[in-house]
């Protein structure tokens, strides 16, 4: 049974930092893809960052520069480091895995079968 379980959310002002981390039971990194998406209030989930088995990483064009995606195989954890945050990075936050090597759309949340309860992150200008 794959669970994961996202902790690291809180709130912030604009221009501040958080680490976002997702700790994965029931199976190991390897062969898993990874990922981290959001969803805000009335909108779509929508995909952040994602790391394939390899360590490949992927961002979507709205977080590239500004936050970095990492996973810790020995710890079967996943991380998302936020930077310069922004008011509309204000979302739930959410990992989700996948048993493949690669995906076609690693930010495609139909590319993800397991999934988190999430954890909310809320910036202030």
């Amino acid at each position: 049974q794959v669970q994961l379980v996202e902790s690291g959310g809180g709130s912030v002002q604009a221009g501040g930092s958080l680490t976002l981390s997702c700790a994965a039971s029931g199976y190991t990194y390897r062969g898993y893809c990874m990922g981290w998406f959001r969803q805000a209030p009335g909108t779509e989930r929508e995909g952040v960052a994602g790391i394939y088995s390899d360590g490949a990483t992927s961002y979507a064009d709205s977080v590239k520069g500004r936050f970095t995606v990492s996973k810790d195989n020995a710890k079967n954890t996943l991380y998302l480091q936020m930077n310069s945050l922004k008011p509309e990075d204000t979302a739930m936050y959410y990992c989700a895995a996948e048993r493949r090597w690669s995906l076609r759309k690693p930010l495609s949340r139909n590319e993800y079968n397991y999934w988190g309860q999430g954890t909310q992150v809320t910036v202030s200008s």
